[in-house]
């Protein structure tokens, strides 16, 4: 019997970026800085003086982080586009299914079932994660459920992924071409992508498909795409932490 993963996480690695809260400020000078050098207009008002200056890690003037915090606050959005990440995200496919409804700002590649067998690596919901829906559609909550709810929700899971891919591989062992095997896997099956955004796309991203308290619109994401939100917020906290805090001070709505 095929040896099966069974997760109840997400997987989010940085795996590159040029991004700082430089960027927004050289963005936003353009006017002001354009005969300066990309380094002195990104610099601003940088205590260090000379080519021991590492800009993209130099602290900010109170000037610098007001001008960020003004753009934020009255949606001047364009130079919170001039900055790149890449994150390589490991996730049930529905999870997917609902990054994709996000097109402006991104760039997404998945991997392909076409080209390659894919490992039977499946979600299946921990006792921390909420299964009985209570109210009505666009008005409901999610609560936890009992035990046995959660043994069956398991086991029928479990159950389920393992006469899948039993049926996907015995196609495959048959000469079925994986392109037409696949068709009987389960969007609880976990893929890995490679997805690429700005600061403006990711906090229009963070703004559906996360809760926070300082969100002044309400948004009820499911909950396994807000676990990917979280962990790409963690990442650009670190490298915008000037842009971020600006983000979460005026309500958690993209610029």
């Amino acid at each position: 019997m095929t040896d099966f993963t069974l997760r109840s996480d997400v997987s989010v690695e940085l795996v590159k970026h040029t991004a700082s809260d430089h960027d927004v400020l050289f963005a936003a000078r353009v006017s002001t800085s354009i005969e300066q050098s990309i380094h002195d207009a990104a610099r601003g008002d940088c205590e260090h003086q000379g080519p021991e200056c590492q800009w993209s890690r130099c602290g900010l003037s109170d000037r610098d982080k007001g001008l960020i915090n003004y753009l934020m606050r009255d949606r001047h959005g364009s130079p919170f586009e001039h900055n790149s990440m890449t994150f390589r995200i490991s996730a049930p496919i529905f999870v997917f299914r609902e990054f994709m409804r996000h097109r402006v700002g991104w760039s997404y590649n998945e991997e392909s079932g076409r080209y390659k067998q894919l490992e039977p690596v499946f979600y299946r919901p921990d006792m921390y994660r909420n299964l009985v829906q209570e109210g009505r559609p666009g008005k409901y909550k999610l609560v936890e459920g009992t035990k046995s709810q959660l043994w069956l929700t398991q086991k029928t899971m479990e159950d389920s992924y393992r006469r899948s891919y039993e049926a996907y591989r015995e196609m495959l062992e048959a000469g079925i071409a994986r392109e037409v095997a696949r068709s009987v896997l389960p969007v609880g099956m976990f893929s890995t992508m490679y997805a690429t955004c700005n600061a403006r796309s990711l906090m229009h991203f963070l703004g559906l498909r996360t809760t926070h308290a300082d969100a002044v619109v309400p948004s009820f994401p499911q909950r396994e795409i807000e676990m990917v939100g979280e962990q790409m917020e963690a990442r650009w906290a670190e490298l915008m932490p000037v842009t971020h805090a600006a983000f979460n001070q005026n309500g958690r709505v993209a610029p």
